[in-house]
């Protein structure tokens, strides 16, 4: 051995997987932590004895806790070319991304993490917004609604591994890609070593670093497991490898000692800048929702997978869903798009590739509220993902239950190698199989070989099963593992039976898998999940409803078995020892198998029946629940008496229970359950449904017109002047005075300019130049008047708008009043569109050489917003939000009366106020929003405020959104609201349609929503 080897040997030696403690966990030295804050030393040392730094980044050792641990208590993270290890153990990752920044309810926080847990997800993958937490330079807030360590604790006491990605850039359709407004200024390139931009991205590091790096599981108490460092970024020039360089380096000095992770498509994998675990983006569907029908052909990461030699195959991104676009197709059709028959074919095939870390974009996708959105995007995130936008389970999330359980049971998924499988007997099938090296466990996955077809087909399987290995530690008594390879030419092999593939789908099955005490052969059903209670082993198999099933399991001698119910046949092998079990898979099953002193239960059901099963740990292991809309979380009470469950359901349910022990007495949400026995040796009850709940109607609207900017003789004395001659912004386009909005601190929302000018009576027009923000054709507007008088609207870009000469006062001061829509700032990219200017541009009389001079106004405060809580996104510069109309409490006893829907013949804006009273019962979810109806040719666009909060953009003649989620605890469910409507009519027929409230759902609920304390309006605050 050399001696660069023997340094390499050392260094690698590091991850300390064969150190264990005195109790069997596994641990590092205590030099460990040391030696890793001078892993750049080390680095430079093998740089300068020659040896590739990459190959110390799968050794790398990482300490950690598990969300379940014992605070305090220190574990290990490492992982290789398979998968990730925690203490030695390998998991499969089954993640889904949530923005807490787009749910403005921290109780609601905790309810969409419960139920990620609950459908099997092991981790919630998490962006934090850099543009979210800080309204100016050196400003940061993470009280609130942006209480981060809030949100990390739940992520915790949930139960779920956080994978943190804060950027500095995060895309995620969110206005700049998440650069704060104040970013937009800087003279530097983004995402490259410029000085400036330097100095502001390692000011948000330290703020969020420091809140992630407690919360690492590395310091036992805390879930963070893995960091993403930068996001989608591809600048593989000197410069943008030092940049991903420096950014590392900073996220060390910060504590964060978790694998760095990547979602940059094989870019540094290697080399300067490269990452931990590097890892690829995919949308293999795209995000056209109009055409859900349309397929495109799946990618199988084959030759990335045989790459990944020392990090597992990782999809940091995978298409959990699509976003859509003003105008589009609606969600509704975007959940088709890429819904569980999608979600089958394309997640089963990455398992196929060989991926052991999956994570689904979005999983809850949640709200655009204020002005979070980038120009695409409107206000609703739901993604068609698999939990709705009213956090409601879609049939998404029930097939993402049924993978994802199986991928955490199954733990030899974790580690497998490609396996050679024979072709089906129907060549428009395929046939992927995989293999874990230790123990034998055989993993397929058969479907189309051409995912798009929606053929019908049937076929026949030959497996071949090798030799399954059996540890010395494991319980193999009452079993017969395998002990040489067998082939089985026709599977399944009862005459008359087969597999099916109807359309798009796929199957994921098991061959040669040892689960307690049972020897599984092989099923053409799928596993759900397996539990050991007792000595008892219970397990969920499913297939499509009315398709064939056949499963064989193997046995020493034969067993006993009884149909609890159901109709099943069952053939004794005797020379090999295989009980085989075939049915239809209809309803659930139940065959109880007896031998020896072991037991098993098999509960065999079709898809309907297998999602409404719920697992969930307790100290006292693995329980089943079966029959609830929703179960949260299981506890047994010391004594063992007791089960504790809580959760929802939407109507009258029965509740079936699987556990060990000597439960005699169930409680859900509090309240004891009368259960009885039944022949499966399971306890069975029955749950209340929610109380039918009324909304009343919105009536008694208040209306006040709120554009007085536009006369004439407006005061706009304290408004800045637009008057600067120099910017630092790269984009600038050379003209004087400079007018982009963002120069004098209004970044967010619609922004009003008032240009003065002495008319000599010449003036023929004027011509505009005026920056939106547009997307995929969509542009943001704005309405000029002339003296009071609208002379025209127009969509971002360049327009000419003619003067009367009759709205001239010549020889006097004359004004122009510009109301500009701020549509979002552009995501970034690498070439810094985020600073593309927003308002006015260029403004040019006609006909009149008479100078303009400008007066801006934007959100009330600019970078020091009025109301800090719900910050520097919830408003704009429309006159009633700078006086403070859209709040509750504002008096607005001499408005105007009206009723609605109301038309309104002029451009302007109007103001709609009133207010109603919830009493949903005490225990109840009701997920509620407002909607909008309006004949769609009415050219105008709302804000929507629920109790001061900004939670709806509303264009009537664009869409598609009428329908606007209002969360509880911005929401009151148990006492009065204020909704407040600003509508901006475009046109000559605008207004406000028809207001409604609505319901998504109703739920007896284990959920506790705290309402969040929001300032109402004062005159202090708010006063002209």
């Amino acid at each position: 051995m050399t001696r660069s080897c023997a340094v390499m040997k050392t260094i690698a030696g590091l991850s300390v997987e064969n150190t264990m403690l005195s109790d069997g966990r596994q641990n590092a030295p205590p030099m460990v932590s040391t030696l890793w804050k001078h892993r750049a030393r080390w680095l430079a040392a093998l740089a300068f004895a020659g040896i590739v730094p990459a190959a110390v980044h799968a050794t790398n050792p990482v300490h950690h806790a598990a969300p379940s641990a014992v605070p305090g208590q220190q574990h290990i993270v490492t992982y290789d070319r398979y998968s990730l290890k925690i203490d030695g153990k390998r998991i499969y990752i089954w993640s889904g991304s949530f923005h807490y920044w787009r749910l403005p309810s921290p109780s609601l926080w905790k309810d969409v993490l419960q139920k990620m847990k609950a459908a099997g997800y092991n981790s919630v993958e998490i962006y934090f917004d850099w543009d979210y937490h800080s309204p100016r330079n050196g400003v940061y807030d993470f009280s609130g609604v942006r209480d981060v360590d809030r949100l990390l604790d739940m992520a915790n006491e949930v139960g779920i591994f956080v994978i943190a990605r804060p950027g500095p850039y995060i895309n995620a359709e969110t206005d700049s890609g998440g650069f704060p407004g104040w970013l937009t200024t800087i003279k530097g390139k983004p995402r490259s070593p410029a000085t400036d931009y330097t100095a502001a991205y390692r000011q948000w590091l330290s703020h969020i670093d420091a809140i992630l790096a407690r919360h690492q599981i590395t310091n036992g108490t805390g879930s963070v497991i893995l960091y993403q460092v930068e996001n989608e970024f591809h600048d593989t020039s000197p410069g943008g490898r030092r940049y991903m360089q420096e950014v590392e380096q900073k996220v060390r000095e910060d504590g964060i000692t978790v694998p760095l992770t990547g979602n940059h498509n094989a870019v540094f994998q290697g080399g300067v800048g490269a990452v931990d675990i590097p890892g690829y983006d995919s949308y293999p569907l795209g995000f056209n929702c109009s055409h859900p029908e349309h397929w495109e052909g799946f990618y199988a990461y084959r030759e990335e997978r045989k790459a990944r030699t020392r990090s597992p195959l990782s999809f940091p991104e995978y298409q959990g869903g699509a976003f859509d676009t003003w105008g589009g197709a609606g969600y509704d059709r975007c959940r088709q798009l890429t819904g569980a028959d999608f979600e089958r074919v394309f997640y089963e095939g990455n398992i196929a590739s060989g991926s052991t870390m999956q994570n689904f974009y979005m999983t809850y996708g949640g709200t655009n509220w204020g002005w979070l959105a980038s120009p695409g995007v409107y206000t609703s995130y739901d993604y068609g993902a698999a939990i709705s936008e009213a956090r409601q389970l879609t049939s998404k999330y029930d097939q993402q239950k049924l993978m994802g359980y199986f991928t955490q049971t199954v733990q030899s998924l974790a580690k497998t190698d490609s396996q050679a499988t024979r072709p089906p007997d129907n060549a428009a099938l395929r046939l992927d199989g995989r293999i874990n090296p230790d123990d034998g466990t055989q993993i397929y996955i058969l479907r189309h070989a051409d995912v798009t077809s929606t053929a019908n087909d049937t076929t026949h399987l030959r497996l071949d099963l090798s030799p399954r290995k059996v540890s010395a530690a494991a319980d193999s008594s009452a079993a017969m593992p395998l002990s040489t390879s067998k082939s089985y030419t026709r599977v399944p092999q009862q005459a008359g039976t087969d597999l099916r593939i109807n359309g798009r789908d796929s199957k994921m099955l098991l061959a040669n898998y040892h689960f307690g005490a049972q020897d599984l052969v092989y099923s053409t059903s799928e596993l759900l999940t397996d539990v050991t209670a007792g000595s008892r082993d219970v397990a969920v198999l499913y297939g499509r409803t009315n398709e064939d099933g056949e499963t064989v399991l193997r046995y020493p001698a034969k067993p006993e078995v009884r149909v609890i119910s159901g109709q099943v046949a069952t053939r004794w092998d005797a020379d090999h020892g295989e009980l085989r079990l075939n049915y239809k898979h209809a309803g659930l099953i139940r065959v109880a198998i007896q031998n020896g002193q072991k037991q098993l239960l098999l509960l065999i059901g079709d898809n309907p029946s297998a999602t409404t099963f719920w697992k969930l740990d307790t100290r006292r292991g693995p329980i089943l629940v079966r029959g609830p809309y929703l179960v949260r979380t299981a506890k047994v009470t010391a004594n063992d008496e007791t089960i504790e469950l809580t959760g929802d359901t939407d109507k009258p349910t029965r509740i079936e229970i699987f556990s060990s022990g000597p439960a005699r007495e169930v409680r859900w949400n509090g309240v004891r359950v009368s259960t009885t026995s039944t022949p499966s040796g399971s306890l069975l009850g029955q749950l209340e449904g929610p109380q039918p709940v009324s909304l009343p109607p919105l009536t008694n609207w208040k209306y006040k017109s709120g554009a007085p900017e536009m006369a004439a003789d407006y005061d706009d004395g304290r408004w800045q002047a637009a008057d600067r001659t120099s910017t630092t912004s790269p984009l600038w386009n050379g003209r004087l005075p400079i007018l982009n909005s963002d120069v004098y601190g209004f970044h967010h929302g619609n922004v009003w300019y008032r240009g003065h000018f002495i008319a000599s009576g010449t003036e023929k027009g004027v011509s505009l130049f005026v920056k939106t923000g547009i997307h995929d054709g969509n542009n943001g507007v704005f309405t000029v008047w002339l003296n009071g008088h609208c002379i025209g609207t127009g969509s971002g870009g360049k327009k000419y708008l003619k003067f009367a000469h009759a709205d001239l006062n010549t020889g006097k001061d004359n004004v122009l009043s510009i109301l500009v829509e701020n549509m979002g700032h552009n995501q970034e990219g690498h070439s810094g569109a985020f600073k593309d200017p927003r308002g006015l541009s260029v403004a040019t009389l006609d006909g009149s050489s008479a100078a303009l001079s400008w007066k801006i106004q934007g959100n009330r405060g600019g970078e020091t917003p009025v109301d800090p809580v719900r910050g520097p996104l919830n408003n704009g510069g429309l006159f009633g939000e700078r006086m403070g109309w859209s709040l509750p409490g504002y008096p607005d006893r001499d408005w105007q009366t009206t009723t609605l829907p109301k038309h309104i013949a002029e451009p302007g804006v109007g103001w709609y106020r009133t207010t109603f009273k919830l009493d949903v019962p005490v225990g109840q979810d009701v997920p509620m929003a407002l909607k909008i109806s309006d004949d769609p040719s009415r050219p105008y666009r709302a804000l929507i405020f629920i109790n001061g909060w900004q939670m709806g953009r509303y264009i009537d003649d664009v869409g598609p959104q009428h329908v606007f989620v209002l969360p509880a605890g911005i929401l009151n469910p148990h006492g009065e609201n204020t909704i407040a409507i600003a509508s901006w009519s475009t046109g000559q027929d605008g207004g406000l349609g028809e207001v409604s409230l609505v319901a998504a759902g109703n739920y007896r609920s284990a959920l506790h929503v705290q309402l969040v304390r929001s300032p109402e309006y004062s005159q202090k605050a708010y006063g002209k």
